[in-house]
């Protein structure tokens, strides 16, 4: 059993939501990983900016330093003594703040040697020595300076490292980033799809249920699972299933009642006339005699109406409830025609078949009922001597059936009502009504139609022409298929 929330739209609004979290959480990865960068960035270029700086500083410093101490190997001054003292001080403090930043280990041995170089030099110039010697000072300075540019050069290469490290974990986060929307995509489609099935689900059973009432099936009850809102259509499609079985059993029922009390006392008058006419009561007069024949043509007359209208009734149905399957249209056409061959011969007719190998999706009782009818019809209103043909092919997406007979053909202005129930129209030129109950075509179009084609009486031709276009692939499959 699947879980179902109770109303289709907290099914939409949940579904929504579990497609969304794959995206929404590699959304959110991507920004936590862009700004875990950007922060690491910002304190990478901060540091390597200081200790450019305070590299840049020192060696400034020490060119003061430099200064200095060349004037005092010269010159035996107090003044540059405490000058001296002062840049000494400032050096130091400038190194202390340098040794204060994250510095590594190659940075932080040359700062070490330089302000070892610096103490040299400081305790050297400071030792009050009445001379000083200006090639050892020049020495020291010289160590002092290369130290200092070590330093500084350290820093660059430092500088360019984190340039390099920053570039590469910049590659590596938009590979991540990628590689995670491509996996978060990946998910979120197989959450779809499997969510598209498990809401397609009551909405497919509705729509069985839709064609199982429409397919004139009312024994299996309809019950569909899902929210609350769809089970409650499911139970409404289910009442209507039962009303329309109760409709159709009391439909039944009155046709056979209706058959049953037409045809007791319409059987008792047909023997009745025949007793008449077989003048077993007694001699008839010629006058009698033709009263008799007329109640007996009448009664049969009846009868055969009445099994016409049963007839019709069940065409009806029969309509409603199409067994589609592939069916061979030269097959059908050939078997359609082979029925009528001996009507045919017996009034001298030519039976002529021009049917191309095609499939079309149909019942192939029904398509046989109608062909036959269109032939039937043919045969029944060619005089004799004339011909019938009947072709079939297939046209693009459709296929056509023609009946063409060398008959009188239909009038123009009846051409439109001949498919009506009941209408029996009157041949060509001739004011006398065709017999008939009028029901033949009425039920060929109604079989047509529930195949998804038409029918129709083609005009221009001499005799009468028939052509049914149905389509090659029923309309049941292409509803079904969107």
């Amino acid at each position: 059993m699947l879980f179902y929330p109770r109303s289709f739209l907290a099914l939409l609004l949940g579904g929504f939501t579990l497609v969304i979290m794959p995206l929404v959480g590699a959304l959110a990865y991507s920004a936590w990983n862009t700004e875990r960068l950007a922060g690491k960035s910002r304190t990478a270029v901060f540091n390597a900016s200081q200790a450019a700086r305070a590299s840049r500083s020192l060696v400034d410093r020490i060119a003061a330093i430099e200064r200095v101490a060349q004037q005092m190997a010269l010159l035996k001054d107090a003044e540059l003594a405490l000058d001296y003292a002062r840049v000494h001080r400032g050096f130091k403090q400038l190194a202390d703040e340098i040794a204060q930043l994250p510095l590594d280990n190659a940075q932080a041995d040359a700062l070490s040697v330089t302000v070892q170089h610096e103490q040299a030099l400081y305790e050297t110039l400071t030792s009050g020595t009445e001379r000083l010697n200006p090639k050892d000072i020049g020495a020291r300075l010289d160590l002092l300076i290369d130290s200092a540019r070590d330093v500084l050069a350290i820093n660059n290469r430092v500088v360019d490292r984190e340039v390099e490290r920053l570039r590469h974990s910049a590659e590596q986060v938009q590979r991540n980033i990628i590689l995670l929307l491509i996996f978060s995509t990946a998910v979120a489609l197989a959450i779809a799809l499997a969510l598209t099935r498990y809401i397609a689900r009551p909405i497919g059973e509705i729509d069985a249920a839709i064609r199982q009432l429409g397919g004139a099936d009312f024994s299996r009850p309809i019950a569909v699972r899902g929210p609350e809102d769809l089970r409650y259509l499911g139970r409404r499609l289910d009442w209507l299933r039962r009303r329309l079985e109760e409709f159709e059993t009391q439909k039944n029922r009155f046709l056979r009642h209706v058959s049953h009390e037409l045809k007791t006392p319409l059987t008792a008058l047909r023997e009745g006339a025949e007793l008449l006419n077989d003048q077993v009561a007694g001699p008839l007069a010629p006058p009698q005699r033709s009263v008799v024949a007329i109640m007996k043509d009448n009664s049969i007359k009846l009868q055969r109406l009445i099994e016409e209208l049963l007839d019709y009734q069940r065409a009806l149905h029969a309509a409603a409830s199409l067994q589609v399957q592939p069916v061979s249209l030269e097959h059908l056409v050939e078997e359609a025609t082979r029925a009528h061959e001996l009507a045919a011969q017996a009034k001298g007719l030519k039976l002529l078949v021009d049917a191309e190998s095609a499939t079309v999706e149909a019942d192939p009782e029904k398509l046989r009922s109608i062909v036959d009818n269109l032939i039937s019809n043919a045969v029944k209103f060619t005089p004799a001597g004339g011909s019938v043909t009947v072709s079939a092919k297939a046209v693009a997406g459709e296929a056509i059936i023609d009946v063409h007979d060398t008959g009188p053909g239909v009038p123009a202005e009846e051409r439109d009502s001949i498919f009506n129930l009941f209408f029996r129209g009157r041949t060509a030129g001739s004011a006398v009504r065709v017999k008939g109950s009028g029901l033949g075509l009425a039920i060929a179009r109604e079989l047509v139609e529930a195949h998804g084609g038409q029918i129709a009486v083609v005009g221009g031709d001499a005799g009468g022409h028939f052509r049914v276009t149905l389509p090659r692939r029923s309309a049941r499959a292409l509803a079904d298929a969107a």
